[in-house]
């Protein structure tokens, strides 16, 4: 554990869970999170990142150098459902780019604020079959998310499972599969985590399901079920309060006749990959992301 990651842990038990733990209006304090994430770091030199729609969305075509555009990373940003975006997630998403040797589009699917449940959720099922319409083929897209995306990102997959059109892999960063928040870690690592206040996750879960039942399964991608799953990716950080959610999740998906991969990262605070600019374990799980984008993309080509 790098002396760097400690200050990035601090930095956020500081900073971002204060935020997040006095939130009451979306709109403004999830304007106030996303201008705090744009102080992680900046773009790598020569990415490319353009303003692009994406299923009726605003949209993010970001690559670094030397990219192939044959193929397709399909990013959903993390946020509890009321902030990010393909802006603040643009840096880190262009460094994955780079690692994984093909573009990613980021959508910036609606928020709460916006559109409650199952709003995001049609957006992202929009986001794929637009990717399919310009020419994507199941088998050149691979999905990936991170918190509140990575669950969205896995109800996405579950969604395209059922139709007999998974895509050639995924990947989750600390996902939030679980909105019945069930998982012990919820209360056992509360006071650990750095990042995510664990008492207000009830509230963030209810604003977002408006009424909807918490085990529907584009909400909560745990309760839902994996038809012949792609290769699967998964990486949490410890401690925190969403460790279950991916532990479980995996268990879900090795149900289901999955290849699952799950890391554990020792001391990464939630989130920590958005540090990648000066974070060397943000790095390191980044470019782990990107030989797994690889490896599905040549597995899917045989």
């Amino acid at each position: 554990m790098s002396l760097r990651l400690k200050l990035y842990a601090l930095g956020n038990r500081l900073t971002l869970k204060p935020l997040f733990a006095r939130v009451t209006d979306p709109a403004r304090d999830g304007a106030r999170i996303d201008r705090l994430a744009a102080l992680a770091g900046g773009y790598p030199p020569l990415s490319l990142h353009l303003p692009r729609p994406l299923g009726g969305r605003p949209g993010h075509w970001i690559a670094g150098p030397g990219t192939d555009a044959t193929r397709v990373i399909l990013y959903l940003h993390g946020g509890a459902y009321f902030a990010g975006s393909g802006i603040t997630h643009g840096p880190m998403l262009a460094r994955l780019s780079g690692y994984a040797g093909v573009p990613v589009f980021a959508q910036d699917y609606r928020l709460l604020q916006d559109a409650p449940f199952p709003a995001a959720h049609d957006d992202a099922l929009a986001a794929w079959d637009d990717l399919i319409a310009r020419g994507w083929s199941p088998d050149r897209i691979v999905l990936g998310g991170d918190s509140a995306g990575g669950g969205l990102m896995l109800a996405l997959l579950a969604t395209l499972c059922g139709r007999g059109t998974p895509p050639a892999g995924a990947f989750a960063l600390s996902p939030w599969t679980d909105l019945s928040l069930s998982g012990d870690s919820i209360g056992k690592n509360a006071r650990a985590d750095a990042v995510l206040p664990a008492h207000r996750m009830k509230e963030a879960a209810a604003a977002y399901l408006d009424g909807a039942s918490a085990d529907d399964p584009r909400a909560s991608p745990l309760f839902a079920d994996f038809p012949n799953p792609p290769p699967v990716l998964l990486q949490v950080g410890s401690p925190e309060i969403l460790e279950d959610d991916t532990y479980r999740m995996a268990n879900r998906l090795r149900d289901a006749g999955g290849e699952v991969q799950v890391e554990t990262w020792d001391g990464a605070p939630h989130g920590w990959h958005m540090g990648a600019a000066w974070v060397p374990e943000a790095r390191a799980a980044l470019r782990r992301v990107g030989a797994f984008v690889q490896t599905s993309f040549d597995s899917a080509s045989r």
